[in-house]
């Protein structure tokens, strides 16, 4: 007898293990393949408006998530031996929880005013704790104010402030000896957003990297081959100085060649120089452009003014002007409000009450330079701030802190006041000003040449 062999059939059970497996297989197989692609093609897809902290124009945001407000800034406000209490009285003018504040005292400032800026901080550490939002620089660095050393703390505070991952559209750089003009509120309330989009910009006359106004900084320039812009050059840029502050660990001065007028470099082929105010407004792109660097122009420029006086008055104006993204997306002003001595224009003078009238009709949001106590300031405080009680004890009039009466809003993070924003007049002013300066009439006359 023959034996056949007897084919082996799959029952039912068996044939279903081996189309899952075969399924399970292709799947992981197809991931493996994918995989890959999508994590190099995926950031290419991104919209650029993921640089800025603001949510994308359209977008729907969580109803139940907080409000939010709609813009928000970054301040430095830089103080020097003796400035401990302005600078604490600045903080309380300018404080927002929408915005983010750095305060940096001097190295060479005694370490019992480091300690007092300390208190005075923390004495208003409910409110500034509870909104996260306050720092204090605890290992300073010396500073030469008429050498780079100026600069480095700048670029080292938009650095740590682009490192805490807050929320924060625009970088401003302030003096203790600086004061609002215009709310916080103000400030929030569209006089920075809504002030372009009107019938003076036309969309048909902005430059590249005009269509919204938060990608715009405000930094003042002078206008090339100016009286101003050659004088400049000639006393700040020619002559080569060592500031001994890089170096030094106790001493805070310039170094000039004996013979300044045969010291005196040649101007730069490979860029232009450009000179300005100190006091910028700096907007987030341009703010991480110069903290990365990634074309090296800012690199480059950093190293070159190294040896130049008064370095805080070139540089972010030479790096805008000379970078093709952002030399046609800079307003023309230092957002401040300052009288100079004439002749010749180096040194601002101290504001008074004689100046109030036209530090309003300026409709600059900020004014320097003011006298620690200055009955001014109190009537700023008044009149302008509305912080009703003594300045100590209340901050500026906003939809998070309104209540009359009320000498301190202790939670900023408030359900029913969160997000809600209460500008009055120098939200106009503040409007106005920045109409004029990017309107077609004069926002192409002011750029860089």
């Amino acid at each position: 007898m023959v034996m056949r062999p007897r084919a082996m059939g799959l029952g039912g059970g068996s044939r279903r293990e081996l189309l899952v497996s075969a399924a399970f297989t292709a799947v992981l197989v197809a991931s493996i393949l994918l995989l890959p692609s999508l994590l190099l093609t995926g950031p290419k897809k991104w919209p650029p408006f993921l640089l800025s902290s603001s949510p994308a124009p359209g977008s729907k945001e969580d109803p139940l998530a907080p409000p939010r407000y709609p813009v928000s800034f970054a301040y430095l406000i830089s103080a020097s031996s003796g400035d401990a209490a302005r600078a604490a009285r600045l903080l309380a003018a300018l404080y927002h929880p929408a915005n983010s504040y750095l305060l940096h005292l001097d190295r060479e400032a005694p370490a019992e005013e480091h300690r007092r800026l300390a208190e005075l901080v923390s004495a208003r550490g409910g409110v500034y704790a509870r909104a996260g939002n306050v720092w204090v620089v605890g290992a300073p660095n010396l500073v030469t104010y008429r050498g780079p050393t100026m600069l480095t703390t700048t670029l080292h505070a938009v650095a740590v402030l682009l490192r805490l991952r807050r929320r924060w559209d625009w970088f401003v750089n302030l003096s203790a000896s600086d004061y609002p003009l215009v709310t916080q509120d103000g400030r929030l309330d569209g006089g920075v957003r809504r002030a372009a989009p009107g019938p003076e910009l036309h969309p048909a006359h902005q430059p590249p990297g005009m269509e919204d106004v938060i990608n715009n900084s405000s930094i003042h320039h002078s206008l090339f081959l100016s009286f101003d812009y050659i004088y400049t050059l000639k006393k700040r840029a020619r002559p080569v100085i060592l500031d001994t502050a890089l170096y030094e660990d106790n001493r805070s001065e310039l170094i000039r060649p004996v013979n300044i007028s045969t010291n005196l470099r040649r101007l730069p082929t490979a860029f232009k120089l450009f000179t300005g105010s100190a006091w910028t407004m700096l907007s987030r792109p341009f703010a991480e452009y110069v903290t990365m660097g990634w074309d090296n122009l800012p690199r480059t420029l950093l190293l070159y003014h190294a040896n130049i006086v008064s370095s805080p008055e070139f540089y972010f104006q030479t790096v805008a002007c000379n970078s093709r993204r952002f030399r046609n997306a800079t307003a023309n002003h230092d957002m401040h409000f300052i009288r100079w001595d004439t002749p010749p224009k180096q040194h601002p003078l101290y504001l008074t009450a004689r100046d109030y009238r036209r530090m309003l009709l300026s409709g600059a949001p900020f004014a320097r330079k003011f006298r620690e106590g200055d009955a001014v300031l109190d009537r700023i405080d008044r009149d302008i701030l509305h912080r009703r009680e003594e300045p100590a004890a209340q901050f500026s009039y906003g939809g998070w802190c309104s209540e009359e009466g009320v000498a301190l809003c202790s939670n900023p993070q408030e359900p029913g006041r969160k997000g809600a924003v209460k500008a009055g007049s120098g939200s106009r002013r503040l409007k106005a000003l920045l109409r004029k300066a990017l309107s077609a009439k004069n926002f192409r006359k002011q750029q860089c040449r």
